[in-house]
């Protein structure tokens, strides 16, 4: 069974995240990381390749010359091998376009079952998985808290705010775990140490047979046209109980509107 994981390299979350000038996310002045809910995807690839008879894990991402990282620990994880997806004209690309650029690489790569993570950590959409499904016209079972695999079908729990759904699907198929499939396995110094013998195969736009007018900026449907600094904090207002204190905090959570 092929496995494909989509991964993405993103800034670290603790950071002092901004954009950049062209309010893109600025992902020079602020470490990265393999985003934390892709961890999550990765977990569950590794656990149903070893339930497998004949499983083959290989990581995805599409970033820049960095975004091996989030590969090497995919990889230092269990996976098997990695394909990284790095191109000049994919600044700016949006999900939509991040979606084609998956898809053509999966298929490329070849695959029986695709899993993501519920939604990444930067952009926090989590609609890529649905947009990947359609794209190669194979069934999605997605926001998944539990996912198997047993003869030729993907079985899932998806669970809600009011209920449970059982849910399932004949591979080919697409699906998305959530941080509530299982903790995340912590990669020994042996599997650090086999990451950086596995392949690692680089793909550009050409290779996709994708127009650079398909992607990035240019091909985007949607941009950010206006940011803003969040306002520095400023002091609290300390109210002093003489007596009067449960009053005046309702007096002031009714001003704010919170009452």
């Amino acid at each position: 069974m092929r496995i494909v994981v989509c991964v993405k390299y993103v800034p670290d979350a603790t950071g002092d995240r901004h954009f950049a000038e062209d309010l893109t996310t600025d992902r020079e002045s602020v470490d990265g990381l393999l985003s934390e809910l892709d961890e999550y995807a990765v977990e569950q690839a590794l656990q149903i390749a070893d339930e497998a008879d004949d499983a083959e894990i290989t990581v995805l991402t599409v970033g820049p010359e960095d975004a091996k990282d989030a590969l090497r620990k995919a990889l230092s994880m269990g996976a098997d091998k990695a394909v990284h997806v790095e191109d000049d004209d994919l600044h700016g690309t949006d999900a939509l376009g991040t979606s084609l650029v998956l898809a053509k690489a999966v298929e490329k790569t070849g695959y029986d079952l695709v899993v993501c993570g519920m939604a990444s950590t930067d952009g926090t959409m989590g609609v890529l998985p649905a947009m990947l499904a359609e794209r190669l016209g194979v069934p999605q079972v997605t926001l998944l808290s539990e996912v198997s695999v047993e003869d030729g079908v993907v079985k899932g729990r998806r669970d809600g705010d009011a209920a449970t759904e059982q849910l399932e699907a004949s591979l080919p198929a697409v699906v998305s775990v959530t941080d509530q499939s299982g903790e995340a396995r912590y990669p020994s110094f042996k599997g650090i140490m086999a990451a950086k013998k596995k392949p690692v195969e680089s793909l550009d736009l050409d290779d996709l047979d994708i127009e650079a007018e398909e992607v990035g900026l240019e091909g985007a449907w949607t941009t950010v046209d206006e940011a803003n600094e969040r306002p520095a904090r400023t002091a609290g207002t300390v109210v002093k109980d003489e007596g009067e204190g449960g009053k005046q905090l309702a007096e002031y959570l009714a001003g704010q509107k919170f009452i």
